[in-house]
This record gives C-alpha cells, structure tokens and sequence, in this order.
C-alpha cells in the first residue's frame, strides 16, 4: 500500500493511504538507512510503501519513494548532518515579521537560497502588518519591493484584521505548501484560521529576548477543504545551509543567476574580480545593496570545507 507521511514524532509516523484512511507506522526494522544522511529517514510529505508485519502484529514502512525535491538545513543537533524539513513540495512559504519577532534580511535570503537550491518556488507573507506605524510600514514597502523586483509574490497578511487571507488561500489551493519562519510569527494562528477544531497552541513573543517561543513540536501535515494541504513545521531560530559551494551560490540569487555569465571569469564569485557584471549591476543600482551584502555575508560564513 502505497501512503504518504503526514507527522513524524521521530520513531513513529502517521500516514494517510490514496483513499484518505489514516494508520499509524513505524519504519521496519530491516530497512536499509545507510545511503540515508539526515538525522530523519523519513519526512513529511515523503510517498511511502506500507506493510503489514505479521510478527508484530503492525504496520511498518517497507520502503522510501524516490522524492521529486524537499527543504532541508543543518540539524540543530549535528551541524555535519542536514534535517530533512519536508518533501515532495508545490511551494513554500516563509512568514516574515518586522518586528515582535524581527526576521532579519539573512533569515530571509538563507530561506530562499534554500527553496532555490531545490527547486521549490517561494512565496514570502509579511505578517502582523497592522502592528506597524509609518515609519515601519515605509521599511516594510522597501524590503517587500527588494523582492518583488526579483520575482517572488509577496502578500500581506493581518491576522487580527483579516487581512489578505483570502488571497492566501487562493495561492494555497490544490498546492502542497511548506510554512516556515521564526516562532512567533503567526503560522499557528493562521493555521487555526483555516482549521478552528484544531486549536493549536500559539504563544507571544519572548519579552526578554525579542524572539517567538516554540509551539510545534514536530512537522504535520493538514488537508484543506479547498483542496491541497500545508505542512507545519517548528519554528526555526537558525537555518544553516547544506552542501552550497561558495562558486554555486550566486546561482541561488535569481537576479545575480541571470547576469553571472557575463562576468569576465567564468569563476568569478562577485567580490574583487575585474570586469564583474554582478558589481557592475550592484554599482548601476540593479541589484540591490542589501541582497549584495547579504549574499557576502553568507559567502563567508560558509564552512571552510566549502572553500577547497
């Protein structure tokens, strides 16, 4: 029977079969895992064969579909591992707020060369736009249109206001859709919006430090009535990135991808190099200066083993 996962608490999985019957399994013993280098074997959103284990007297996952794509990041309990965050996605997309948390510009751009990286088209939702005075909301216009230049759909979300839901929803239909961001952000509450029997839990922010306090354990997957689903996933605080060589990373900005050939040397990597088209464009005001400085920020911070 073939099914696919819709939570994952580490050792147990629950899954939903073609016909929408729900089982809950666990992954068979004799199951090969070697050529597997994440700390999960198995993720949300994973296609799955499904057995019974006469011996046990329980259902056990027999084998691992190949994926289509999937998100992932640096597990935050091994940093020489990566953590499957979920797979075979439509899209993602990442809640951004100014403030109460603040999502920096870095967050941000680590999401998207992620989502680039994997071939996963991302959709950014400022959240909490009613929070903001005009001051805030001048600086929410310029970074949104920092991104919107380059191509990505923006929507802006109130949750409080219902605003820009309805729009939401529409980019959500028939599309299996990763929510990701900081805790805090409001993806619980905008997932009670859709499913209010659910009650998931939601808390505020963190007063001392500014940051959202975790609320989603573990990645879940829900059905929507419009049709598609969503895929829930625990706040993340940090987004390391995995396997990005530092002369594959301009590949992952979008408006740096499409100017890069015409760099004087094929291995340029937009810094001091002579007849640099990127800086030229950074220069001319066609890419922005914050995604420029963004992206040698990440250059550096690459692991030195992405430098040989």
């Amino acid at each position: 029977m073939v099914a696919r996962v819709y939570k994952s608490t580490g050792s147990r999985y629950t899954v939903k079969n073609t016909e929408g019957l729900e089982f809950h399994v666990r992954l068979k013993g004799k199951l090969k895992t070697d050529n597997i280098t994440s700390t999960n074997p198995i993720a949300v959103g994973d296609f799955v064969e499904v057995e019974n284990e006469e011996d046990a007297g329980s259902m056990v996952v027999s084998r691992i579909l190949p994926r289509k794509n999937y998100i992932n990041r640096v597990s935050p309990h091994n940093k020489n591992q990566q953590h499957i965050v979920a797979a075979n996605l439509d899209q993602s997309l990442l809640f951004v707020t100014l403030k109460e948390p603040k999502t920096s510009l870095g967050f941000i751009d680590r999401f998207l060369i992620t989502s680039e990286a994997y071939h996963v088209p991302a959709i950014l939702v400022f959240n909490k736009v009613d929070l903001y005075k005009t001051k805030d909301k001048e600086k929410l216009e310029t970074i949104a249109d920092i991104y919107k230049k380059i191509g990505y759909t923006i929507v802006f979300v109130s949750m409080t206001m219902n605003h820009g839901i309805e729009e939401l929803m529409e980019l959500l239909k028939d599309k299996t859709t990763l929510l990701s961001g900081h805790s805090g952000v409001g993806k619980s509450t905008f997932i009670n919006t859709l499913f209010p029997d659910l009650d998931i839990r939601t808390k505020d922010v963190s007063g001392w430090s500014g940051k959202g306090m975790h609320t989603t354990t573990f990645a879940e997957m829900y059905d929507l009535p419009q049709g598609g689903s969503i895929i829930d996933t625990p706040g993340i605080r940090e987004l390391g990135l995995v396997d990005i060589d530092k002369y594959e990373l301009c590949h992952y900005f979008p408006e740096m991808r499409k100017l890069m050939h015409n760099c004087q040397f094929n291995n340029c990597v937009h810094i001091n190099e002579p007849g640099c088209a990127v800086k030229k464009a950074v220069s001319e005001a066609e890419i922005s200066e914050e995604r420029y400085f963004s992206y040698l920020n990440i250059l550096e911070g690459l692991p030195a083993n992405n430098y040989t």
